[in-house]
């Protein structure tokens, strides 16, 4: 598979789940790729070698989203070493969950600025250097559409926050040939969330199909919004919840 032969794409927090799939499936359709990760250098070198071994082209870059220089410095990275970003791909993110009374502001400043600052400062610095056809791609949750139960309303309101980022680019970048488009994913299956989790079945049992979703399926969902087939779809966001929301 070659359709994003010669682009160049930026996953944030691709070293492990949802977003390692998204770089190696990238990867995979012929993209250059860097990712980004917190602490794991190890579960990033092993997505690394997974992409060189398919004959792709990747860079490893050790970042913080708290940090709003390590955001802007991934994207100045990508394009110094890999020439150019074509894609960015929001998916680095933290999960706050837990009593709305017990919740500190030490919590919701670090989730807003890794959920929601992050993403807005790498679309911005991205933009920058994108022509016709970028890609900028959001991964949000199904918990910005519903909420079945407390204990998640700063990550609810962080990921929600998501849906306005997507509008507002799609609007401000839609002249340049840039679009923007957030995917909201359902329950996962992944080390953070695994299908097996005591929470797994009440998850299963909120979706129509019944089921975990896998994190290939939210990849495969990227792949398409990145390529030229979906240059028509922009400021919207795509649900790939297995029916969470209907």
């Amino acid at each position: 598979m070659t359709e994003l032969a010669g682009k160049v794409a930026l996953v944030t927090g691709g070293s492990r789940g949802i977003g390692a799939a998204i770089a190696r499936r990238l990867a995979r359709t012929g993209a250059a790729v860097a990712l980004t990760y917190l602490r794991d250098a190890d579960a990033a070198q092993r997505v690394a070698r997974q992409i060189e071994a398919d004959g792709g082209r990747v860079l490893v870059i050790q970042a913080d989203n708290a940090d709003p220089e390590a955001v802007t410095g991934a994207v100045a990275r990508t394009v110094g070493e890999l020439g150019r970003i074509d894609i960015l791909v929001n998916n680095a993110a933290i999960f706050a969950a837990g009593p709305l009374d017990e919740t500190t502001l030490d919590q919701v400043d670090r989730t807003l600025a890794v959920n929601v600052r992050a993403a807005f400062l790498a679309a911005q610095a991205a933009a920058r250097h994108m022509t016709e056809g970028g890609r900028i791609i959001t991964i949000g949750t199904c918990l910005a559409e519903r909420v079945p139960g407390p204990g998640t309303t700063l990550y609810s309101m962080s990921k929600a926050a998501l849906t306005g980022l997507t509008k507002g680019l799609a609007r401000d970048l839609g002249p340049r040939g840039i679009t923007a488009t957030v995917v909201h994913p359902g329950p996962i299956h992944t080390d953070m969330n695994p299908e097996g989790s005591p929470t797994a079945a009440f998850q299963r049992s909120l979706t129509a199909l019944g089921r975990y979703g896998t994190a290939e399926e939210i990849a495969t969902t990227v792949a398409h919004l990145a390529s030229d087939a979906a240059r028509y779809i922009t400021g919207t966001a795509i649900a790939v919840d297995g029916g969470f929301a209907a």
